[in-house]
């Protein structure tokens, strides 16, 4: 993801203070990206530590963004760090392809990465006949749903289609 540092003309580079929340779960869509410069931040959902972004040029944001939904996790510097923020992303995506490319390929990735978990348990848990059993007909129902109806985490109310 270095490579998207070369694309970043148009940002406007901030300073982040550890222990900063740069964007917050369920907060609404500011229509903004960010990129990691230099420093640490967390991933949280639910207050939980998911992720840690530590390589200069990672992009996030993309997510609430991308699908114009409020953000899907908590942000959070925990070291002093450097980010550009884009307040128009799409304009920004459109102007740079590149970036728009290298972000499509590393959601793929995280795709691949989820989809071959997710296989490794349906094959674990085949035939055991306990909930887990379940994640074949869980995929499904989520691969055939159209994009805007998505909406997962287990503290949702249930999809009466499933």
């Amino acid at each position: 993801m270095r490579a998207v540092l070369d694309h970043c003309t148009g940002g406007t580079e901030r300073q982040v203070a550890a222990g900063t929340l740069v964007v917050t779960e369920g907060g609404t869509s500011s229509g903004h990206l960010y990129v990691l410069v230099e420093g640490k931040l967390d991933v949280l959902k639910s207050d939980m530590v998911v992720a840690t972004i530590a390589e200069p040029g990672a992009v996030f944001g993309e997510m609430s963004v991308l699908l114009g939904l409020p953000h899907t996790a908590t942000v959070r510097a925990s070291s002093d760090s450097v980010i550009y923020e884009f307040e128009d992303a799409a304009s920004f995506l459109i102007q740079k392809p590149e970036v728009a490319l290298l972000l499509a390929r590393t959601l793929a990735q995280r795709l691949n990465a989820a989809n071959t978990y997710l296989a490794d348990l349906k094959r674990q848990y085949a035939g055991h006949g306990t909930h887990l059993a379940m994640v074949g007909e869980v995929l499904q129902s989520m691969i055939n749903l159209t994009p805007l109806e998505v909406s997962p985490g287990s503290d949702r109310q249930s999809d009466p289609r499933m």
